[in-house]
């Protein structure tokens, strides 16, 4: 199947292979960044995040579930204060247009004039991903951005988001670790790792 993440609802787990191994490590065919290079790559973001907002209190928004992990790690590497939130949302149109929006969680305060950094576990086809930006815009955000720990460019459908702050190229794998999940299992890896084909085929 291809890597979707809780945005999309194309796949249900009736309809996916579910050929998991005794212990999750065993579902694993490579691990592509370890839970160092991981560790270092929050300072490194958080550093960036923390230069460009100075004097600003920016707000994180975390695309849930797959980004809780990194935005943890994330937000701690942040010096300059910031606000929270979290969104869970998926579309239900082939164009993926901000009216086609399903929000299983919205955000729990007006985002008028405020400086919205959304945080991703991966960016694929990023069509969702555009339109949430374009509904934050008509709610009057005064500055949008994205921090993706991946960035799929194999899958990429747009190619006008503002991908400001981007951890790693993600090869054109189905990955799962540190957040990012298969059938809802594997989240609670703390690398990331490429799953085995045998696992989802």
């Amino acid at each position: 199947p291809q890597q979707s993440g809780p945005r999309c609802e194309s796949a249900t787990l009736g309809a996916m292979p579910l050929n998991f191994g005794a212990k999750m490590e065993d579902d694993v065919k490579e691990i592509l960044m370890t839970a160092d290079e991981l560790r270092e790559k929050c300072k490194e973001l958080g550093g960036l995040i923390s230069e460009d907002y100075a004097g600003k209190v920016p707000l994180l928004v975390g695309v849930m579930n797959g980004a809780m992990v990194f935005m943890s790690d994330l937000l701690r590497n942040i010096t300059i204060p910031v606000e929270i939130d979290s969104i869970s949302v998926s579309s239900y149109g082939k164009r993926a247009a901000s009216g086609e929006l399903k929000f299983r969680k919205d955000v729990n305060e007006d985002v008028k004039g405020k400086h919205i950094i959304f945080v991703e576990d991966i960016v694929d086809t990023g069509k969702t991903l555009k339109a949430v930006g374009e509904l934050f815009k008509d709610r009057g955000a005064a500055s949008i951005t994205i921090c993706t720990l991946l960035d799929k460019k194999a899958r990429r459908e747009v190619q006008d988001l503002d991908l400001k702050y981007i951890g790693y190229d993600c090869p054109d794998e189905f990955v799962v670790g540190y957040g990012i999940d298969y059938a809802e299992r594997y989240r609670n890896l703390p690398y990331v790792a490429a799953l085995k084909p045998s696992v989802y085929e």
